[in-house]
């Protein structure tokens, strides 16, 4: 059987990119999904001169821990004016400081979504860009807009685009 995480780049209590992502983490057929919460993963802000005085806090090296032993990671990123939420930016930071390379060639399915029209599609694009220079694997990518109109009960209403998700999950599922 496969181990896969999934996780949403937020640290919000009802963040609905967590949603999204425990959704299609569910959707991996033989796959044991583990979800994880960035608040269970809090470091200080990340500075040079934190780095050399204290080292990489804990909670970055459990989480890199996890992605070295997992087979694929589902990620949906929730979008803060246009770009990563502080909360993942800075986890990222501390992850890319204890290992260069922090995704690890790891499948990807990469995702986001948003109460409005776009979908996160500018935080997608700026991860698409920058998340291969850490040796991400994105076989996957999806963007759910207008979330409060398209997902309830815990799974997308909106029969295309669940069927677009779907066919990014088979991807993903493939490549692990």
């Amino acid at each position: 059987m496969k181990h896969i995480i999934a996780f949403a780049g937020s640290n919000s209590s009802d963040s609905i990119n967590k949603q999204l992502a425990t959704y299609a983490a569910f959707l991996v057929d033989n796959a044991e999904a583990l979800i994880l919460d960035l608040n269970d993963f809090t470091t200080p802000i990340y500075s040079k001169d934190l780095e050399a005085s204290e080292g990489i806090p804990n909670n970055a090296t459990r989480f890199l821990e996890l992605l070295k032993t997992t087979d694929g990671i589902i990620l949906s990123l929730a979008e803060n004016n246009g770009a990563y939420s502080a909360v993942f930016k800075n986890l990222f930071d501390w992850l890319s400081r204890a290992e260069q390379k922090n995704w690890l060639g790891k499948p990807m399915l990469l995702m986001a979504t948003s109460p409005g029209a776009k979908g996160g599609q500018s935080v997608l694009e700026m991860a698409m860009d920058r998340f291969p220079r850490h040796d991400a694997n994105i076989v996957g990518k999806f963007s759910l807009p207008s979330f409060n109109e398209n997902f309830s009960d815990g799974k997308i209403t909106n029969e295309a685009m669940n069927t677009e998700l779907l066919e990014e999950v088979k991807q993903f599922k493939n490549s692990l």
